[in-house]
């Protein structure tokens, strides 16, 4: 972290960033470079960034696996015994299920995906860059989930680390910090300009209280998938805004919820929300029988653990289908006999 001391001429100043965020700095260097060198000029986006080959799925799940996994699905979603909102599509057919998709939920956490691409639009307008540095203040700091609450007033720290500290670890002070940064009526507006109907933003929605407020924010299943299949189709602002944001879901530090009911090889992009009886997760999931996005939102859980149980259930119950057998692997093997996929 940047702190204001001189230092004699020539002599470079002793390195300042905590020795805690150097990995998580490495970790999304690339992306961060290409992303800056993306703003010098379109030509060189193009170079640096060429087309995203298209992936290869050698087994895609076919329609009974699909009625029998909705199925499934269909009867976990019914016996909970909380509210749940959940979307699911398989990016590679195109494929769609959802229950209650469309009714409302207090976002949580999940606000945090839109303020992360509403930033990454301002970055894209040129008013700010990854590299601008946001003082962190007595009064900017919050509580709950995060690690920037014990970091000393006056603390630089850079766009790039706050948002990578806001989705990877859910740190409220790094949210803060940006929303006091590009202010609320900034990113009222910039939600809208996302296509955003019912997801929200208010001051009040902020508040970490567990009791109920006035005016909070709030989200659907429908919409939160929709951003994420925009991030994964490289639409949402522009693909290396979408490549970038993207990067950053895959460093979620969380392990539970949808995390729990995948096998820990396979790769996951999203996003945890938990706050006053709601708990969410929301993601990408990339599995050997294709990618798909899977929304489970619920509200007035009878507890959290509960809750986070129910989410990992119905990510196990898509993982059922989606795995690929030990004979199937077998065949894909380098050197195996190729086999005809029904």
């Amino acid at each position: 972290m940047q702190r204001h001391h001189t230092h004699p001429r020539n002599v470079p100043p002793p390195p300042t960033r905590l020795s805690g965020w150097a990995f998580a700095s490495l970790a999304i260097f690339l992306a961060a470079l290409s992303f800056g060198l993306y703003r010098g000029g379109s030509w060189l986006n193009l170079q640096l960034n060429p087309p995203p080959e298209v992936k290869l799925v050698t087994s895609p799940i076919n329609d009974i696996e699909w009625q029998g996994m909705v199925a499934g699905l269909e009867t976990a979603a019914a016996v909970w015994r909380a509210n749940t909102g959940i979307y699911l599509k398989d990016l590679h057919t195109g494929r769609t299920w959802n229950y209650n998709a469309d009714r409302l939920f207090p976002s949580a956490s999940l606000v945090k995906v839109p303020i992360m691409a509403a930033v990454c639009d301002k970055i894209k307008g040129g008013s700010i860059t990854l590299a601008t540095q946001i003082r962190l203040t007595r009064a900017g700091r919050v509580g709950g989930s995060g690690s920037l609450k014990w970091v000393r007033d006056g603390t630089s720290l850079s766009v790039l680390e706050i948002i990578y500290k806001m989705i990877t670890e859910s740190d409220n002070t790094a949210t803060r910090m940006l929303i006091d940064y590009v202010g609320m009526t900034y990113l009222e507006t910039a939600f809208t300009k996302l296509g955003l109907a019912h997801t929200n933003i208010t001051p009040e929605g902020m508040s970490l209280t567990s009791g109920r407020i006035a005016r909070d924010n709030y989200t659907t299943a429908r919409e939160m998938a929709g951003l994420l299949e925009r991030i994964y189709a490289g639409e949402l602002i522009d693909r290396v805004s979408s490549e970038f944001m993207l990067d950053v879901l895959k460093h979620n530090k969380s392990r539970s919820r949808l995390r729990k009911g995948l096998p820990l090889g396979w790769e996951i992009g999203h996003k945890t929300g938990l706050l006053r009886k709601s708990c969410h997760d929301a993601g990408i999931v990339f599995s050997p029988r294709g990618d798909y996005v899977i929304v489970v939102l619920t509200s007035e859980v009878p507890d959290y653990s509960s809750a986070k149980k129910f989410i990992a259930k119905v990510a196990g119950l898509t993982y059922k289908y989606y795995k690929i057998e030990a004979d199937l692997a077998l065949s894909c093997a380098p050197g195996a006999r190729q086999v005809k996929l029904l």
